[in-house]
């Protein structure tokens, strides 16, 4: 009884070390993805993910991150890359990365994104066109 004790304990060892080897620290999981240390910081104070801590550990305060953190991580570059603020990315980041929202409700939010940028370029135009009739106006006065 004592020796399947022992392998049990061996072997529980070696899946928790198995585990642990995939769970990076945070400068570990900057130099993957890219991103500087202080920005992942900033994306976990505001929610969009948590690290781990090792409950045995009391000597620091080490927070681990699995890949399923790495792949927020590019989620989130790749979001705010096509215009998404950190709100947006917060609403839908873990629906839509544990696969839990419909397509339909996908191509919803990429539609309203859509909206948004064509209004925006409306309201850009309209500055565009505004400070070039400045210029107009600035040409035309006498000196």
């Amino acid at each position: 009884m004592q020796h399947a004790s022992v392998q049990y304990t061996a072997y529980f060892q070696f899946i928790f070390c198995a585990i642990i080897t995939q769970m990076k620290l945070i400068s570990q999981l900057s130099k993957e993805t890219g991103i500087p240390i202080g920005t992942i910081r900033f994306y976990e104070q505001s929610g969009l993910f948590s690290g781990q801590t090792k409950a045995e550990v009391k000597t620091n305060n080490y927070a681990y991150y699995g890949e399923d953190v790495a792949d927020k991580l590019r989620f989130i570059q790749m979001a705010k890359a096509v215009g998404f603020t950190l709100a947006e990315i917060r609403e839908v980041i873990d629906v839509w990365h544990s696969k839990q929202i419909t397509k339909k409700a996908q191509i919803k939010v990429l539609d309203l994104k859509l909206q948004q940028i064509d209004q925006k370029i409306k309201e850009l135009k309209a500055m565009k066109k505004q400070i070039a009739l400045c210029k107009v106006n600035i040409a035309g006065r006498e000196a």
